[in-house]
């Protein structure tokens, strides 16, 4: 099948590989410069419209903003092949989901939204979860081309705002995770209990899972470096936010963990892993009180 793809960071680039090694024709169109060498057999297109000349395209931009300005105010709508069948696996806003679903329908083109769960290392071993929800023609489409990208594909309904929901609600409750774990290590630590063995505890006994396990590893070493950066974790966390002011409930974690994260970008971190939150939270950094050494503790 002839595949066009929008932007190749870590995440697109793994995925377009994937869609390569499965056997189609994959022809990516990318923001910034890319390398040949960096996707090879990935045909690279000079125009963004280009690679809405195909049977199904995917779109791997951050933002709301991002798939505007390269999607819509460019216009690639009304000029992409007829039958088109658009993946917009970006974390989005409900809003702006329910309206490009609006205009794929008015343009005639299927629209699904299939947001993953999986970081780049992930993506590269073709294990990412994918939440996919759309009309089921279009979803039909799509599916066999999810195969070589995921673990497991998870149908959330017939309404693209479903697959987005679901998204924000596993962002948010990995981030209360994090927060979780730094309010458990400002505990422990305070009473001279190393960090890495509260966690092989907890792992052990009450919290064993992937979201745990992949998290606590980092706060114990204290590596930030990013596999999904603060300040995307922070754009997740006000997308959660505006769900919350549409239904009309308050989430008091939610609200936690967007602060959180806000002072972790205010402060110059927005480029570290959003797990960098759990490092402030433990220092004191926002508010909460330091930890203390082992003889301190004993004192």
């Amino acid at each position: 099948m002839q595949i066009g793809f929008i932007g190749l960071g870590s995440m697109g680039s793994a995925m377009a590989l994937n869609l390569v090694k499965a056997g189609h024709d994959v022809r990516a169109w990318n923001r910034s410069k890319v390398s040949p060498e960096a996707v090879p057999g990935v045909t690279l297109v000079e125009l963004a419209a280009d690679a809405f000349q195909a049977d199904v395209v995917f779109t791997v931009l951050s933002d709301d903003p991002a798939i505007r300005e390269v999607i819509l105010d460019a216009g690639l709508l009304a000029c992409a092949q007829p039958g088109l069948t658009h993946v917009v696996t970006s974390t989005i806003s409900i809003s702006f989901a329910r309206e490009l679903e609006l205009l794929h329908e008015q343009s005639g083109l299927g629209y699904v939204s299939a947001p993953v769960l999986g970081r780049p290392n992930v993506a590269a071993s073709g294990q990412l979860n994918i939440l996919v929800a759309g009309k089921d023609p279009a979803v039909a489409a799509i599916e066999p081309l999810l195969a070589p990208l995921s673990k497991k594909v998870w149908k959330m309904g017939e309404d693209p705002v479903q697959a987005n929901t679901a998204k924000l609600a596993c962002n948010m409750m990995i981030a209360m995770a994090i927060q979780a774990m730094a309010e458990g290590v400002v505990l422990t630590e305070s009473f001279g209990i190393d960090r890495s063995d509260f966690f092989e505890l907890i792992l052990g006994t009450l919290f064993a899972g992937r979201a745990y396990e992949s998290y606590s590893r980092q706060i114990a070493e204290k590596s930030f470096e990013p596999g999904f950066k603060a300040k995307l974790a922070l754009k997740d966390m006000r997308l959660a936010t505006e769900v919350t002011k549409e239904i009309g409930r308050t989430l008091p974690m939610l609200e936690a963990v967007r602060d959180g994260l806000d002072k972790a970008v205010s402060a110059g971190l927005g480029e570290k892993d959003w797990s960098i939150m759990a490092d402030m939270t433990v220092r004191g950094t926002d508010g909460s009180l330091p930890s203390i050494s082992k003889s301190e503790s004993k004192q």
